[in-house]
């Protein structure tokens, strides 16, 4: 059970940090922690994440329930050398992260702009932010900046790769062991783009970072291809 918990747990960690560096959620994350308080995003930004890592793994989970283990586990083989070759292909035609950064910048200018006439009160609403400490912890999730945090990386997240890989992760391992390595990538990752901010996002290689989640990826299928179907 202990074994089981662990190897889902590291599975998920490599998976997660993997797969979330360079993301389009972490260039929004970084982005959006320039212009709004960094509490708001990242507690957003995470509390998403989160969500999202626990209904993935419940999904992966319920799976072999409703098809043969035998078959989610011959999926799961597919999915992860897909992603592998996915990830790989990325990392020799993509344009790179300049491109990725410059998209997502794009589109939160967007969103500020179509914003722009509630713009003045936005701003008093950001000072308050900073200055009412002592506010209740659970008001701030009536805050515009983490509805938006959430909403963003929730919606960046739906149907990513990282989100199918870990239902696909959760069918074949541990799903408890999943949800704890996926939580705290996600965690590591967020922290360091929210603090990090541009500098640490326009400073990666997304080369570098595609082809080693290509290789993991690959690594994964491989070792879930040898290895024996329970019952």
């Amino acid at each position: 059970m202990a074994t089981s918990i662990i190897q889902g747990f590291t599975k998920s960690l490599a998976m997660t940090v993997l797969s979330e560096i360079g993301d389009k959620t972490f260039f929004a994350a970084a982005i959006m922690a320039m212009r709004h308080p960094r509490r708001l995003v990242l507690s957003g930004c995470l509390s998403a994440l989160i969500v999202m890592t626990i209904l993935s793994a419940l999904v992966g989970w319920a799976a072999p329930n409703l098809i043969s283990r035998k078959w989610t586990h011959h999926v799961t083989t597919l999915l992860f050398l897909g992603f592998g070759l996915w990830s790989l292909w990325d990392a020799f035609n993509d344009g790179g992260e300049s491109e990725e950064l410059a998209e997502v910048e794009a589109r939160l200018d967007t969103d500020l702009k179509a914003n722009k006439k509630g713009s003045k009160d936005g701003n008093k609403v950001d000072d308050d932010d900073v200055k009412k400490q002592n506010r209740s912890f659970l008001l701030q999730f009536l805050s515009p900046i983490y509805l938006k945090a959430f909403s963003i990386t929730f919606f960046g997240e739906w149907g990513d790769k990282s989100q199918l890989a870990t239902i696909g992760l959760a069918a074949d391992e541990d799903p408890l062991g999943v949800v704890l390595g996926g939580i705290l990538g996600q965690a590591l990752c967020t922290t360091a783009a929210v603090l990090g901010g541009r500098s640490l996002a326009s400073q990666i290689s997304e080369k570098i970072v595609a082809l080693s989640g290509g290789l993991l990826f690959i690594v994964f299928g491989i070792q879930s291809f040898l290895s024996t179907v329970e019952p």
